[in-house]
């Protein structure tokens, strides 16, 4: 069977089969560090075996923590943490293994890339350092995984723990039919309308509900959540500090650079500086025409973060007379994500066949990819909201591909994840065009893994691929969800089945960069917040400081003193992203170049060029560092002015 079930038997006894299975792991290991063979196949392809049979076990599990939440996932989830953090240390300690591995050499050069990095990792890991040195920093990351948990579980409760019910009609008069029908609910025999936290729900009242009362009530909510989170992050930050000066790097931001395609902390700054000011005088712009909006229409003279979407909204609808209600009808949930896969399938020449097999939520489809005929692996997208299922979107990697310690070929699997609205059996889910991006963003990534061609595990799909470029795949895909032709695919009314209007088609582009500098203005204030927060120890009302002084310059309404950002921010506390939130932008310059190579206006892609980005960047993983594939694909660096471009940002 080339895929394995999506199946956990008893989640009460995974922690124990886990632990049998790390402890034979760990036999198997010991016994390789210790014979006498010294060649790539004898240690590194049983090395590599052994993390595809550890992640195709485990993998299960923390995907259903995250998308069925419960007592009983979350107390398993918790168990398995702290034992998988123990098994990590035990490998990356084994001196033996260490010693081995630098004796080993190839001269295959996906062998030699995986050797260079895994050498790499084993220093990281501490393997240069005294026993004493080793086991704090196997305490430290055991205690930095299980604060990532709480800070993630405490976001999830908080934001499950409140609803906004409103009863006046008149205050949800704007918000479009399918958000409201969402809402509406009954309490003692009388309609009302729940809003919450969650992405949907949040939106749909912040960007269409007009009572502005309301609108703060529900942002000063969203922005002070989970305030425990504030003691969370202290510790985190301490206990990174602590890990990179173990590890002799000045701080944890070159901690964090040293498995990324950008060089230095320098480097990063700068980039992150210029393109906020690039940014600015458009931004600055785009704020003053908002702000005489708001005051023509409603007499408002002190424009608030809370009437940024509603206005925004507003003010887009009268400017193209557009907003995105005239688009969600056409973009039915199941229409579009078949339109989103035959646009995959005529790119890069593979299919797509439903399948019925096991699943976590009767609303998962999973399909089997096929190429030239031949099976070539397994995606399966949960695209709807729902309680039990932490907030955003992602993808996840399961099974990889690559060729085993016997020869045998291994097909790649992976999940799909999006927060989308739910369909009922009264009405279906219909997407706004910004959830159709989603979809096509995680997508990218998805496809990065799926299409990995590489025969060494860990460096094919997206394993060993540098953070800040991994994005790249992601934000080249996302950005054809713009494109006419491409939209035509699966723009369809869900009740009349009529094609969208060309005029309607136009208004989704001409749309897109409304306000996109104030946009780059929030992306660059997250990643220089979280880049300079690692660059030193910041610990109690310092990180509300460090925020307030870079918000002097990218901030151009004033934030409320309730607003704790930071606290919501699991990106970088619980998600990954810590010293390298600011890989979005990074990646965003090649995704935007690469996109214009292959951009053509009227089919929508040019093959020539599609295939060559299949061939060198999807099909080589982390092969090579991107940069160096980047040149082999196109023969030349990427352009920052692509991006701008992108952005229309002169």
């Amino acid at each position: 069977m080339p895929f394995q079930e999506f199946k956990i038997d008893n989640l009460e006894t995974f922690p124990n089969k886990l632990e049998t299975l790390l402890a034979s792991q760990l036999e198997t290991i010991n016994e390789l560090s210790s014979n006498e063979d010294y060649s790539y196949a004898g240690v590194i392809k049983p090395m590599q075996d052994l993390d595809e049979e550890l992640g195709n076990f485990f993998t299960p599990l923390s995907h259903l923590n995250s998308v069925e939440n419960s007592e009983v996932t979350q107390k398993a989830y918790e168990a398995c943490l702290p034992q998988l953090s123990k098994f990590s240390s035990a490998v990356s300690q084994n001196e033996a293994l260490y010693a081995k591995l630098k004796k080993i050499s190839s001269n295959d050069k996906e062998e030699h890339r995986v050797l260079e990095n895994d050498v790499r990792d084993f220093v990281l890991s501490g393997a240069e350092l005294s026993q004493e040195q080793k086991k704090e920093l196997e305490e430290i990351n055991l205690k930095l995984s299980e604060l990532g948990n709480n800070f993630s579980q405490n976001l999830l409760d908080a934001t499950n723990a409140f609803e906004m019910i409103v009863e006046d009609e008149r205050d949800v008069a704007e918000i479009p039919h399918s958000d409201l029908a969402l809402a509406k609910t009954e309490i003692d025999g009388k309609t009302v309308y729940k809003f919450t936290l969650q992405t949907p729900s949040y939106l749909a009242y912040m960007t269409y509900g007009s009572n502005r009362a309301k609108r703060e009530e529900m942002a000063r909510a969203y922005t002070s959540r989970a305030p425990e989170n504030a003691e969370v992050i202290d510790q985190l930050l301490e206990l990174r500090q602590q890990e990179a000066k173990l590890l002799e790097f000045e701080n944890f931001a070159e901690y964090s650079l040293a498995t990324k395609d950008a060089s230095t902390i320098y480097d990063v700054t700068k980039f992150l500086e210029e393109l906020g000011e690039k940014a600015l005088p458009q931004a600055k712009e785009e704020l003053e025409e908002l702000k005489e909006f708001a005051l023509r229409t409603d007499g408002i003279e002190s424009l608030q973060g809370f009437d940024v979407a509603y206005y925004s909204e507003k003010l887009k609808k009268e400017k193209f007379n557009f907003d995105e209600s005239m688009t969600k009808p056409y973009f039915e949930q199941s229409k579009v994500l078949q339109g989103l896969l035959n646009v995959v399938s005529g790119l890069f020449g593979v299919e797509f066949k439903e399948v019925d097999v096991t699943v976590w939520n009767e609303k998962v489809k999973t399909f089997d990819i096929y190429r030239e005929n031949n099976l070539a692996g397994r995606i399966y997208f949960d695209l709807e909201a729902r309680e039990s299922k932490r907030g955003g979107a992602w993808m996840h990697d399961w099974k990889t591909h690559y060729i085993d310690g016997q020869g045998k070929e291994h097909l790649p699997s992976a999940f799909v994840v999006c927060n989308f609205s739910p369909s009922t059996d009264e009405n279906p889910s219909l997407l706004r065009h910004d959830d159709v991006v989603t979809l096509f963003h995680e997508m990218g990534h998805a496809i990065h893994h799926l299409f990995g061609r590489c025969k060494e595990r860990s460096i094919s799909g997206i394993n060993g691929v540098a953070w800040d470029v991994v994005e790249f795949p992601s934000q080249f895909l996302e950005a054809f969800a713009y494109e006419k032709p491409i939209l035509k695919k699966f723009a369809f009314h869900y009740k009349s089945g009529e094609p969208m209007s060309d005029e309607l088609l136009d208004k989704i582009k001409e749309t897109k960069n409304f306000q996109s500098a104030l946009g780059i203005l929030r992306q660059v204030e997250f990643s220089l917040f979280d880049f300079n927060l690692h660059k030193k120890l910041y610990q109690g009302d310092e990180v509300q400081a460090l925020l307030d002084d870079i918000r002097k310059k990218t901030a151009l309404l004033p934030v409320p003193k309730y607003n704790k950002f930071q606290n919501g921010f699991a990106h970088i506390f619980a998600g990954g992203y810590s010293a390298g939130y600011y890989s979005y932008k990074w990646a965003e310059v090649l995704s935007a170049d690469a996109f214009y190579e292959c951009l053509d206006e009227e089919k929508g892609f040019n093959q020539e060029k599609a295939d060559g980005y299949l061939k060198y960047i999807l099909n080589k993983g982390g092969s090579e560092d991107m940069s160096s594939l980047y040149k082999q694909w196109l023969g030349r660096e990427p352009k920052v002015e692509s991006l701008l471009k992108l952005y229309g940002i002169n």
